[in-house]
């Protein structure tokens, strides 16, 4: 029996915001992304729907990082309106595996209780 390879959808937001921020921020994103790219986001849904849930450490870097992945891979940045609309979070479609290779898991030092 073949083992399908699971693809990931890579979502990313900034560790500079706080914990609920990044997930809440993360869930805005995956919603773009299903909005902006339905045929893409159907797909990883039906094979797969494994997320990664990733970080980088501020703005200036998840621009670079948009920067990067436009043209590459199907990519939904989310501008919040309740933080003068910067970049908080991106949906990466499985086509950016490159791009996201090395970025940490995102809240991976908040402590639990």
């Amino acid at each position: 029996m073949k083992t399908k390879l699971k693809t990931k959808l890579y979502l990313v937001t900034r560790a500079d915001l706080d914990p609920g921020q990044q997930a809440v921020q993360a869930a805005h994103a995956l919603r773009e992304f299903a909005a902006l790219h339905p045929e893409e986001d159907i797909q990883w849904y039906r094979e797969s729907n494994t997320l990664a849930f990733l970080a980088v450490p501020n703005e200036a870097s998840l621009e670079l990082l948009l920067g990067r992945a436009q043209g590459r891979a199907p990519v939904a940045p989310f501008r919040e309106p309740d933080r003068q609309d910067e970049l908080t979070a991106l949906a990466i479609g499985p086509q950016g595996k490159s791009l996201c290779r090395g970025l940490p898991t995102a809240l991976r030092d908040v402590v639990r209780a």
